[in-house]
């Protein structure tokens, strides 16, 4: 499952950041407080004993979690997608993959391997509590049954056991963007040929799924049960990313894989540096009657903004010699908030503050050099008619 973007590092393995949210400290405590009071009748009101079983319990739930997030990561890295960085918070977790699988039968195998890796935890856990108490102790403690007397390390297993059999069966529920959601993808993907059309099925199936949970926790509110709250946010976290991935994936469909390149106005206006600001105002800011320039020195290279307001109040009051040049006026500090790379993808400016913020942005080569400018109304106009 997803989960929003931050954490803070624990730890690297095999190359791969592990971090946790903020949130996961919350329900850390939560696990343990609960599993406190019950571990405690289980245990015979040990209470010292149950709350260190707790502690242990949690810890090895959410190991299995990073497990379950490795497995993601492995079948990824071995499919050539880099893998950065799990993250675990309130409601899962993440391997954060460099790129999306590039065929049906990638997102298959990657979506399927985390539940895989959690099944085989369940399978680890109930057979070595079953060598050590016997298969009937097994089952009567992972249903939390008080009347058989267990040791802590049993129970633990026995816990961690039935969570990863609940997480299996959870996360294949075909709903984006559980691990079942991905699977549905995939199907869906390799039969009609299309990703856009299988990402589509699948959030959708999400955003049913989620209506659903809601559903099911509002019933339980008002039949009096708390834990309807867990399954309301569950159904609001589901749905919205489901919601979220749709609005992406039909805007990628527009988009498609189109670069600044393809946008950008190839002819842009700039004032060279080493024009005098009379000249500047007269011949540019007039004869235009823009507010600003992107300023190219020699060598064509993007170094600055101008605006109107500084070229005129340094024309009316040149000072002694000769009138100062546009270099001396500009912003230089620009280049870094204006300046945006000619082979970007146009996706990743729908979320530009930049381009929010100043309306366009100088598309510059790998030497600097201003190749054009790209501007919001370019932008939506691509949003609008994919034929441009």
């Amino acid at each position: 499952m997803g989960m929003k973007s931050g954490s803070i590092k624990l730890f690297k393995v095999f190359g791969i950041r592990v971090g946790v949210d903020m949130s996961w400290f919350i329900i850390l405590f939560l696990a343990i407080f609960w599993l406190s009071g019950v571990f405690k009748s289980l245990l015979g009101g040990q209470g010292s004993t149950a709350y260190l079983t707790a502690v242990a319990t949690a810890l090895l739930f959410f190991a299995s979690l990073l497990a379950h997030e490795m497995g993601h990561a492995f079948v990824a890295k071995r499919s050539g997608i880099a893998v950065p960085s799990i993250d675990l918070w309130m409601l899962g977790g993440m391997a954060r993959m460099e790129r999306e699988p590039d065929s049906p039968g990638q997102e298959f195998k990657i979506a399927i391997a985390g539940p895989i890796v959690s099944l085989l935890v369940a399978f680890v856990c109930l057979l070595i509590g079953a060598g050590l108490e016997g298969t009937t102790a097994v089952i009567n403690t992972a249903e939390l049954n008080g009347n058989t007397p267990v040791t802590p390390a049993f129970l633990a297993l026995s816990f961690v056991a039935t969570m990863n059999i609940v997480i299996f069966v959870f996360n294949l529920i075909p709903a984006w963007p559980l691990d079942g959601g991905r699977v549905a993808r995939a199907i869906a993907w390799k039969v009609t040929g299309s990703e856009v059309k299988g990402t589509l099925f699948a959030a959708r199936l999400g955003r049913g799924f989620g209506w659903i949970l809601a559903a099911y926790g509002l019933w339980e509110i008002l039949n009096g049960n708390l834990s309807g709250l867990w399954w309301l946010m569950l159904a609001f976290f589901i749905g919205q990313a489901a919601r979220s991935t749709m609005i992406q994936t039909k805007v990628h469909a527009k988009i498609g894989d189109r670069t600044v390149m393809d946008l950008m106005d190839r002819h842009p206006v700039s004032l060279p540096a080493n024009v005098d600001v009379v000249e500047a105002e007269s011949d540019w800011f007039t004869r235009f009657g823009w507010s600003w320039f992107p300023v190219i020195d020699d060598q064509a290279r993007f170094v600055g903004i101008v605006r109107e307001e500084a070229v005129r109040d340094a024309a009316e009051n040149p000072g002694l010699g000769e009138p100062p040049r546009v270099a001396d006026v500009m912003d230089r500090t620009a280049v870094s908030s204006w300046a945006i790379d000619e082979m970007t993808k146009v996706e990743s400016l729908l979320s530009s503050e930049p381009l929010a913020r100043n309306g366009a942005l100088m598309a510059v080569d790998d030497a600097g050099v201003l190749r054009g400018v790209i501007t919001v109304e370019q932008v939506r106009a691509a949003l609008q008619d994919r034929s441009e």
